[in-house]
């Protein structure tokens, strides 16, 4: 381990990016939450430069992806430069849950947001439900814009010790 790297556990944001249209980098959002509140979540801009390592990042890893990440973090110069972690080394902790049906890809989307898992089904009603990544049911959202009110909830009940 290099000198001032740090090291941290998130979720794949969204699909991988190549970096730069000469070199062979990589561009990646990673969903960090130190205590898996979702009112403590940070996304957090990550760039690749080893050449290896960003092939696997743009043709391995899919959004959902728990992945431990360790790099060394650029603090902002000024005001208009993003934070940003140079990613030197990444291993997959655990791979996005796919539907057991593959045919229902093309009608089901599952999107993570932290640790919970949202499934969403075109050809349903529109509800929108969601359990915990360990299974735990945390409810169902009439529509995607509730999803936040839903969780919120959720993670107000866990902390009271409700059920």
């Amino acid at each position: 381990m290099i000198d001032n790297e740090i090291v941290l556990d998130g979720f794949l944001d969204e699909e991988s990016v190549p970096g730069d249209l000469d070199g062979p980098t990589a561009r990646f959002r990673l969903t960090v939450s130190p205590t898996d509140q979702r009112m403590d979540e940070m996304i957090l801009p990550c760039s690749v430069l080893d050449s290896k390592l960003a092939r696997t990042v743009i043709h391995d890893l899919l959004p959902g992806d728990k992945l431990r990440v360790s790099g060394q973090l650029r603090l902002p110069r000024t005001p208009d430069e993003p934070m940003w972690l140079a990613v030197s080394a990444l291993a997959v902790l655990e791979t996005a849950p796919l539907p057991s049906d593959p045919a229902a890809v093309t009608t089901v989307g599952i999107e993570r947001y932290g640790p919970y898992l949202c499934y969403f089904d075109a050809e349903d009603s529109g509800e929108v439900p969601v359990w915990t990544e360990a299974g735990v049911w945390v409810g169902s959202a009439d529509d995607p814009g509730g999803l936040g009110e839903l969780i919120q909830a959720f993670e107000q009940r866990q902390a009271t010790g409700g059920e």
